[in-house]
């Protein structure tokens, strides 16, 4: 799939690209990027796309403007591939949302309810896909970035993240994860602002979504507040779709409000 051809954007189309778009939230964002009218390109990204059934069906049904390629956070080279891929395709990239997460795992990969539960190896797993994947995705993907015109890097953090509103403890390693997320993402609307004067770089919280993310955790959460991938999907677009110059640096909840560091 990654070899189809795309014909060029029209001139002054936009593009988007969803990392971690083969379920869940990134899927719904690539979803509702592609009923949107307009001519704009939307790249999306995921570790296996031949195995991205999903992905497959909207690529087939939107042959023009969607592009299905190979981008796995764990790996750098594949980072570095997929946007070399998209810089021969069109000139910018107005948006991007990083999706890739990782809370647990089948085989002992669990977040701790106390210190005793602490595992080096999937301490280091998370801090790697959580905060330096979208890292590594800003360090090659930021030339694409129109030097004037409005562009978007969202992060999709998690309010366990914040330092400011942790109340409760545990977790130790998804809270540390998101928190380097954050920091990551505060860092780079600075440094990104010098070169390219409209980027808007935020952390957004999407709630509690009903993905295979949350699932082991969502028998306390009362159903007004388990949102649907694609209910998530339009909260986070309307979020984006607000965002000021003023925004830049900022982490944002679902509906909107500004959350603590």
């Amino acid at each position: 799939m990654s070899d189809a051809p795309v014909p060029p954007p029209p001139a002054g189309a936009s593009a988007s690209v969803i990392q971690g778009a083969s379920r869940g939230i990134g899927l719904a964002l690539v979803e509702r990027l592609l009923e949107r009218s307009g001519p704009g390109l939307v790249f999306a990204t995921c570790r296996h796309p031949r195995r991205a059934d999903a992905l497959r069906v909207l690529a087939k049904a939107h042959p023009e403007r969607l592009r299905v390629l190979t981008l796995d956070v764990a790996d750098e080279r594949s980072i570095a591939a997929a946007a070399s891929c998209i810089a021969a395709r069109t000139p910018c990239v107005n948006l991007i949302v990083n999706c890739a997460g990782v809370l647990h795992e089948p085989h002992g990969m669990r977040p701790e309810r106390r210190l005793a539960d602490v595992d080096a190896g999937a301490f280091m797993r998370s801090v790697g896909t959580n905060a330096l994947g979208p890292l590594l995705v800003a360090k090659h993907f930021a030339s694409l970035f129109p030097r004037r015109g409005r562009a978007v890097f969202a992060t999709l953090s998690a309010r366990v993240g914040s330092i400011g509103d942790n109340r409760l403890g545990g977790w130790y390693a998804y809270r540390a994860a998101k928190a380097a997320q954050n920091m990551v993402t505060r860092n780079l609307a600075i440094e990104l602002r010098r070169r390219h004067r409209g980027i808007v770089c935020v952390a957004l919280h999407p709630g509690t979504v009903d993905t295979d993310l949350s699932k082991p955790f969502q028998a306390g959460v009362p159903a007004e507040r388990l949102h649907t991938p694609a209910a998530a999907a339009e909260h986070l677009l309307t979020v984006i779709d607000g965002l000021e110059d003023d925004s830049n640096g900022r982490f944002y909840a679902w509906d909107g409000r500004e959350l603590p560091w």
